[in-house]
Parts: structure tokens; sequence; C-alpha cells
């Protein structure tokens, strides 16, 4: 019989899964994973005021990383600067700012090394609350905006001239990121949140041809990534954010090595 706080983590990480999966295929897709980071980073400071003022840190991270993709989206309409600039700038402000926040805290209020790494076996039931809410957000934003999200993906122009909003396509995209990266922090940390959301869809590419397969795939693969993981820190006592992310890169190496093996057997035929 498994003890109460690995059910606990268990549950987590399949929900952790079942969004980062789906929604990290478009991050691939679209070439997001410098957002992906750039959010993460944000993400500091909304765990910094949460402790500060006493807010739900869920909900104070989701409102600064809304905000920092908002003022991000903003930035790139007025062309202030390349993205990829203003996403340096952004997230490396968000995340000292965070730091100094942190450092009005007394040191028994927080521990830093979690919420960078995460540490699922730490979850409580009310952060299970926050991960399947959300969850479900995510998924059913992603279900109705499937088709749209992923003709913008494909073909830009050709999406607009089908009246797809292309400018509320990807506010859509990072908003369920925020989520995401909200609700994940306790799984696997800030500086790992981003592995979630990349090698599992990464690796279901390899597998399958179909947006929808790909979809599937990644999810299935971020399970098994977190049902290793999980039992690995457990059996070798080692940090359970890393250990899930070393999972999830061991199959992406495993499948790589099936499918090129695979194809140079078809070259050889």
């Amino acid at each position: 019989m498994l003890d109460e706080f690995v059910l606990r983590a268990l549950a987590a990480g399949i929900g952790v899964a079942l969004i980062a999966g789906p929604l990290g295929c478009f991050v691939v897709w679209r070439r997001m994973a410098y957002f992906g980071d750039s959010l993460a980073h944000s993400a500091l400071l909304g765990i910094a005021l949460g402790l500060l003022y006493g807010l739900n840190i869920n909900l104070a991270t989701i409102i600064i990383c809304a905000t920092f993709a908002m003022l991000l989206v903003w930035m790139q309409q007025r062309r202030v600067l390349a993205t990829d600039t203003l996403l340096g700038i952004l997230a490396h402000a968000a995340l000292s700012i965070g730091m100094v926040a942190l450092s009005f805290l007394d040191n028994a209020r927080f521990d830093l090394y979690s919420y960078l790494f995460g540490d699922i076996l730490t979850v409580r039931i009310s952060d299970l609350y926050w991960i399947y809410g959300g969850g479900v957000i995510v998924i059913a934003l992603l279900v109705f905006n499937w088709s749209s999200l992923t003709l913008m993906t494909i073909h830009e122009d050709l999406a607009r001239a089908e009246g797809v909003n292309s400018v509320w396509s990807n506010i859509l995209l990072m908003l369920l990121m925020t989520i995401v990266v909200a609700v994940s922090i306790r799984i696997v940390g800030i500086l790992l949140i981003t592995s979630m959301l990349i090698i599992p869809a990464a690796t279901a590419r390899q597998l399958v041809t179909s947006p929808e397969g790909m979809a599937i795939w990644a999810a299935i693969l971020g399970l098994l990534a977190v049902f290793g993981g999980i039992f690995g820190s457990i059996e070798f006592d080692t940090p359970s954010g890393p250990s899930i992310v070393t999972t999830a890169a061991a199959l992406f190496a495993l499948v790589s090595l099936v499918v090129a093996t695979r194809r140079s057997s078809a070259a050889i035929k």
C-alpha cells in the first residue's frame, strides 16, 4: 500500500502531465521554448509577492505571469525591440526583482530550493485543487480552440484568411502557458517547468505525424516520466523534480535511438 504523500504526488504529476503534454506540442511547433523559460523566471516574482503579502502562491503567480505575457504582447505590437530581446529584459528583471523581494522574508518562511527545482513529494490537497482546476480550464480551452491554434501554427496567413484572430490566439496560448507554469511549480520547479512542456512533446513528435496523435503521445510520455521520476526519487533518494525531467530525457534518448535504428534499417533494405 502506497503512503498518502506518494498518492498525492502521483495525482499531482498525472494532472500536470495531462495538460503540459498537449500544450507543449504548440511550444515545440511554434519554437516558444525561450518564452516558456522567461515565463517561468517571472513566476519567482509572483511567489515572492505571494509570500510577502500572504496571498495564495498559485494565484499570485498566475497574476504576475499573465501581466508578463500581456506586457510582452503590448511591446511586440508597438515593435519596441526584437522579441527575444524583450523576453530577456522582462524575464531577468522579474527574476531579479523576485530575488530582491525574497530577501525581505524571514528565511524560515520559504524553501527557495523547492521552488526552483520542485518537490512533488510535499504536494498538499490544496495544490491538487489548483492543478486539476487549472487543468480543466487548459484542456477545455485547448479543445475548443484546437483548430484555430493548429491552423495558426501551420500557416498564419491562411489562418487570418479563415477569420482566425492571430492576436487573440497568441494571447490565449500565453495565458494557457501561464496556468501550466503556476500549477507546475511544486512539481518540477521554476527552472525545470519548460522541460515538461518541451521534452515529452519533442519525443512524441518522432512517433506520430498528426497533431492530435502528437498531443496524446506527449501526455502519455509525460505520465511515464512522472511515474518513473517519482518512484526513482523514492528508491534512490534523489530530488523529485530533476528525477522526473531526467526520466523524460531518458525516454527522449531511447525513442530517438529506436527511430534512428529503424530508419537505418529501412534505408539498408
